[in-house]
């Protein structure tokens, strides 16, 4: 597996990271936790060294779930975990609640982090959305006190908006920026990416695939089910699905040239924008991560993409990529 620096820093990182979030749910079932560990060590095993959690997912269940199975592997992987959420018990069960970035919720949440993750220190730790109620400068610099005393190595920051950015950069640098990007959402092209390569900040796309959609699995006959996220989706309604499947047609269209799948063409698209950018696809499923890390080794060239940016521009993909409640969390 090629390796990529995350910005100036020195984190050195698979070329393909794994995003962890859909292994205790988010899209539907939840599968048999045994069977998540499987998956994340064969990962380790094939070369990824890039693993992707949060407090919030769960919520606290996949952070321990990436602990234990990443626990043999101590020193040769790195794990970036998100705070920013407030959680109350109820019936025994943690539940969110909304926003808390607090400095002194900031630093009790890392406390937990470090348990269910079974480490010293928290490789990369993401505020996962900015919080309003309290200035950026706040966040970093109770990041930046955790950071000397040895509970984080790298500061980073989920959708936020460009000035947001500079202003915490500003206290306690940003090692990466993790927002949405893919070839069907992108608005972090405008300012965030110019911004990112001006200050030296990397940038891990989520939903490098669409939440699924450009892998072309994901038709006008699939269903939802009510627990999954894109139940609630507009993107995911059938007429924005039926518009949409332009995109995938275009990748599929690429991909057999490439004899690729168009996953892989989603995500070599990526990896071609910057050398600093990190995708970090989901899945639950191996055959899946063994598809999407060969990513890595198909070559575009600039014809290719030439023609993959001209194609998509003319596509005007349909539907909010969010609820409307959930999109008024991002770019803050």
């Amino acid at each position: 597996m090629k390796k990529r620096k995350v910005g100036n820093s020195n984190l050195e990182v698979s070329a393909i990271g794994l995003g962890c979030m859909t292994m205790t749910g988010g899209y539907g079932a939840v599968v048999e936790k045994e069977e998540m560990i499987s998956v994340i060590r064969a990962a380790v095993e094939r070369g990824v060294t890039f693993f992707d959690t949060a407090q919030v997912y769960g919520p606290f269940a996949n952070e321990e779930l990436v602990g234990e199975a990443l626990a043999p592997f101590r020193g040769q992987v790195a794990i970036a975990t998100k705070f920013g959420y407030r959680f109350e018990q109820q019936g025994g069960a943690p539940r969110n609640v909304g926003l808390d970035s607090r400095p002194e919720y900031i630093k009790q949440g890392v406390e937990g982090s470090l348990k269910r993750l079974q480490v010293d220190t928290i490789d990369l730790f993401y505020q996962h959305r900015v919080d309003p109620e309290i200035p950026i400068e706040e966040v970093a610099g109770a990041v930046k006190e955790l950071i000397q005393e040895g509970k984080v190595k790298h500061f980073g920051m989920s959708e936020a908006a460009a000035q947001t950015i500079r202003r915490a950069h500003a206290i306690e640098p940003v090692t990466a920026v993790q927002s949405e990007y893919s070839l069907w959402w992108k608005r972090p092209e405008a300012e965030i990416l110019p911004m990112l390569e001006e200050l030296g900040i990397g940038f891990v796309p989520y939903s490098p695939l669409g939440k699924g959609f450009l892998t072309g699995k994901i038709d006008l006959n699939t269903t939802f089910t009510s627990n999954d996220l894109r139940s609630r989706i507009p993107r995911f309604t059938l007429e924005a699905r039926k518009a949409n499947q332009a995109l995938v047609d275009l990748l599929t269209a690429v991909a057999q040239r490439k004899k690729a799948t168009p996953a892989q063409i989603a995500l070599a698209w990526l990896l071609a924008q910057k050398p600093w950018i990190v995708p970090i696809p989901g899945t639950t499923k191996l055959t899946r991560v063994d598809e999407n890390i060969s990513a890595a080794d198909i070559d575009l060239r600039a014809d290719d993409l030439s023609e993959i940016d001209e194609a998509a521009s003319k596509i005007t993909v349909q539907g909010a990529r969010y609820p409307e409640e959930l999109e008024r969390m991002t770019y803050r």
